[in-house]
């Protein structure tokens, strides 16, 4: 797999920002942490506190600020493998933000991180989670760094409970289980939401989250989520928080808000059967975290009780495909090529699939995808879709813009084929026919040189040619550029058996995972593979074929 190239955000394998920020507070918060708290448990209990690099990088950046003196980071989420010490590193942060100086005083270049902190006035924190058993690891860590007669709790004049702690000044820090609509109204500064993982609907994950964000708005304050990977399709809080980081990354989403996103994820290509290079990936995933022993992971993966999938997600830190999933994530990255160059002169086909409007509050996407004739490598030449939230209140499909990439694509490309769903835009793509189909080598039909219907009584058609494409998938026949909206897309498309055989589907009819993507990139392959039969490769020096409308 080639790794030229910027990495599409779904697909890094290390999403911390690099380096350090010039303006934070996260050097007061590291000072003050080896000054007040003892390692809690393992083979340096007693010692001072002292983070790992990793650690003390989100420290950094956690506690960020611009010019302004606002946070950089509105939201953050620590995505770690099982053991590598999420529920100590929450204990201290919620220390931290209950007694640390980490609210900006004033900047002082004097100091490292060039801020001055003061301490948060009349705290409330709070770690969340669905039920009691998911806060007693964090909370166990909470109470263990303040131990009776240690310095932190005797110059703060801490009380110390199961549960919650208390501060003279009416301070509190505490768990909370209770329901979304209890929840409510609590003007907090801070939360830790734990194993968001198991915040799924089912639990009433979603609408906690929701509410605890509500609350933390009215004061400017932030969470913290902690998870491991999830189960993919179950609606759970940490794949939605991942969801949005992605967005972020690729420009899709409005404001000035950020998600600060820490994870190390194993390869999606591992072979779990390969001993050296399963070692190889855990000891990405552990870094530094110099207290985990390999060899007891290793054994319980290759333990018959374990099952793969749960090797992936606690170990490997990889979210695993759902059962109904048409392709899975390793599947789709063995087909990553960062490094291959779309030459203009070469033969490429396109695909399309369109939307424009819904009677519902969800849109589907629009997308325009290319594909070389020669070794079938796909490349994303426009996926517009609705943007979440309040940004996309009454879109619309910027059908200018589709337009103008459909002519980019004839004038820019050696195009040899186009085939196109057209489904709510059967006006363009006749137009489309009108002005390209004369050009092409490989037509849909004699009538029709571009129109190629996925749904109505094509159905043979489509089974087969989802069944090509699926093919080439899980064969590696087939490449693709990484770009993240193909890539969410492919990975959003599940599986419908119908009476004529397999064919993709969402997850729901109006869920706002987009697959129009990987539609058209579907049909994209089916014309290149009649542009094959049709002879483009033998007939690409012979034929006169203008790459640009002069």
């Amino acid at each position: 797999m080639s790794t030229d190239g910027p990495v599409p955000p779904a697909d890094r394998l290390v999403t911390m920002p690099a380096g350090v920020p010039r303006l934070t507070l996260g050097w007061e918060a590291i000072a003050w942490s080896a000054k007040y708290l003892r390692q809690p448990n393992g083979s340096r209990a007693g010692e001072r506190w002292d983070f790992i690099e990793s650690q003390a990088r989100w420290m950094l950046w956690w506690y960020a600020v611009d010019e302004e003196g606002r946070w950089i980071y509105d939201h953050g989420c620590r995505r770690l493998a099982k053991g590598s010490g999420k529920s100590p590193f929450a204990g201290v942060a919620c220390h931290v933000e209950f007694c640390a100086p980490v609210r900006l005083d004033c900047f002082d270049d004097r100091l490292p991180g060039g801020c001055r902190g003061k301490p948060v006035g009349l705290p409330w924190i709070q770690v969340a989670a669905t039920s009691e058993t998911q806060t007693a690891n964090t909370m166990r860590m909470v109470r263990a760094l303040a131990p009776k007669g240690s310095r932190l709790v005797a110059e703060y004049g801490l009380d110390v409970g199961k549960t919650q702690i208390y501060r003279p000044d009416g301070g509190q820090l505490e768990a909370i289980t209770s329901s979304a609509a209890a929840a409510e109204g609590a003007e907090i500064t801070f939360a830790v939401g734990d194993e968001v993982e198991h915040w799924t609907p089912a639990r009433g994950g979603p609408d906690l989250a929701e509410v605890m964000d509500r609350n933390l708005a009215k004061s400017g304050s932030r969470m913290m989520e902690t998870c491991n990977a999830w189960e993919p399709g179950v609606g759970s809080v940490a794949e939605t928080t991942f969801d949005a980081w992605v967005a972020q990354e690729e420009g899709r989403t409005r404001g000035k808000g950020r998600i600060l996103y820490d994870a190390r994820v194993a390869p999606q290509d591992v072979d779990l059967a390969d001993e050296a290079a399963l070692r190889r990936a855990l000891e990405h995933v552990y870094d530094d975290c110099w207290w985990v022993d390999l060899q007891p992971i290793i054994n319980r993966i290759y333990s018959p009780k374990t099952p793969p999938d749960v090797s992936r997600r606690f170990y490997l830190n990889q979210p695993v495909a759902s059962a109904h999933a048409w392709l899975s994530p390793p599947e789709w990255a063995r087909c990553l090529n960062l490094g291959r160059v779309v030459d203009p002169d070469e033969p490429v086909v396109l695909g399309f699939d369109g939307s424009r409007s819904r009677s519902s509050s969800v849109t589907d996407a629009t997308a325009l995808i290319g594909c070389c004739v020669s070794d079938g490598h796909l490349f994303q030449l426009g996926v517009w879709e609705q943007p979440s939230g309040i940004a996309g209140r009454g879109w619309r499909v910027p059908v200018v813009s589709v337009e103008a990439a459909v002519r980019d694509a004839f004038d820019g490309y050696r195009v040899v084929g186009f085939y196109a769903d057209p489904a709510k835009w059967e006006t363009y793509v006749a137009k489309w026919e009108a002005e390209y189909g004369g050009r092409l080598l490989v037509k849909a039909s004699r009538s029709n040189p571009i129109e190629w219907w996925m749904t109505g009584n094509r159905g043979s058609m489509t089974v087969q040619a989802l069944k090509q494409f699926h093919g080439a998938v899980v064969e590696g026949e087939l490449r693709h550029d990484g770009s993240g909206a193909l890539t969410r897309h492919a990975l959003n498309a599940r599986r419908r058996v119908s009476r004529v055989g397999v064919q993709i589907c969402k997850e729901h009819p109006d869920s706002e995972r987009k697959i129009d993507g990987v539609v058209a990139a579907v049909l994209a392959w089916q014309c290149r593979l009649d542009a094959i039969a049709a002879g483009a490769l033998e007939e690409q020096q012979q034929m006169y074929m203008p790459r640009r409308i002069r």
